[in-house]
């Protein structure tokens, strides 16, 4: 993978991440209030759902 691949995915990630934000201010800030009152474990299987999407989606395409 070279650093200009790299740098394109980056910033990918980036626009989708900031989509959220910038169309449902409200519904996000209550998002990120009842995602930080979740348990731990819940948090942690919801990280490891999307690097296993993440894995998969490289595995698939690349």
């Amino acid at each position: 993978m070279t650093f200009q691949v790299f740098m394109l995915a980056v910033a990918l990630v980036l626009l989708l991440e900031g989509v959220g934000p910038l169309l449902f201010p409200n519904k996000w800030r209550r998002y990120l209030n009842e995602l930080s009152h979740q348990n731990q474990q819940v948090i942690q299987r919801l990280g490891g759902a999307l690097v296993t999407a993440g894995v998969v989606i490289l595995v698939v395409f690349a």
